[in-house]
């Protein structure tokens, strides 16, 4: 997992700040390095502290946490995990486009939190349960989803052929992301190094066509490498 996570805090309200840092701090590999109260002002203390870990809420005032990820992200100044009560589903869309690397539920338990920090800064995705079975279900769906990410929709509509480009190797990889699994878990499953299971997720990922393994997941589904 390494050590000497340095993570910032964004959300408008002074009390979930202060319950997150509680739970991070719990961890002596994680340190919050500095909090925010707006996504304007996240995108100011991102530039200015380059942490591991943005965990920024969605509804703020005068930028909301999708714009703010966005900005984050296409500066390539954090990896963000976005936080949602997940009352709506454009919500969770609209992170998915604006590149965020994990989606947690407000209500997540502390152990799961820490999870999804040293996952995130170590490269690879981490999702709520809760979550990815709404996205999937949403995006597999035939019908339009609300304000489905293009980057998604576009890597469903070419996926087909690109199928044929995975070797059976990368084929149980992909049903493996299909499942939410980490590289560590996808490398237990095949039995084979966490390196080379990360190795795998990368060249699937650049065979579909998807940026992100949730798309991966997404086009998984649909294609029916999982139930």
């Amino acid at each position: 997992m390494g050590a000497g996570i340095r993570v910032l805090l964004v959300d408008d309200h002074p009390m979930i700040r202060s319950g997150l840092r509680a739970m991070l701090e719990t961890d002596p590999a994680i340190s919050v390095v500095g909090e925010a109260g707006d996504g304007d002002a996240a995108v100011v203390e991102a530039r200015r502290l380059r942490p591991d870990v943005a965990l920024v809420d969605v509804r703020m005032p005068v930028r909301d946490g999708i714009d703010a990820t966005r900005r984050i992200t296409a500066e390539g100044l954090a990896a963000v995990v976005v936080l949602t009560t997940f009352d709506l589903d454009e919500y969770v869309f609209g992170a998915i486009r604006a590149g965020a690397a994990g989606f947690l539920l407000k209500s997540t338990d502390a152990r799961t939190l820490l999870e999804a920090v040293h996952r995130v800064a170590a490269g690879e995705g981490m999702l709520s349960p809760a979550v990815t079975r709404r996205v999937l279900e949403a995006v597999a769906s035939r019908a339009p989803a609300p304000d489905a990410p293009p980057a998604v929709t576009a890597a469903r509509a070419s996926a087909s052929p690109a199928f044929d480009e995975l070797t059976p190797r990368e084929r149980d990889v992909l049903a493996c992301l299909a499942e939410g699994l980490g590289n560590q878990a996808i490398a237990d499953r095949l039995v084979i190094t966490e390196t080379t299971a990360k190795s795998h997720v990368s060249r699937v990922l650049m065979k579909l066509g998807c940026s992100s393994r949730l798309q991966a997941a997404v086009v998984a589904r649909d294609a029916g490498f999982a139930g």
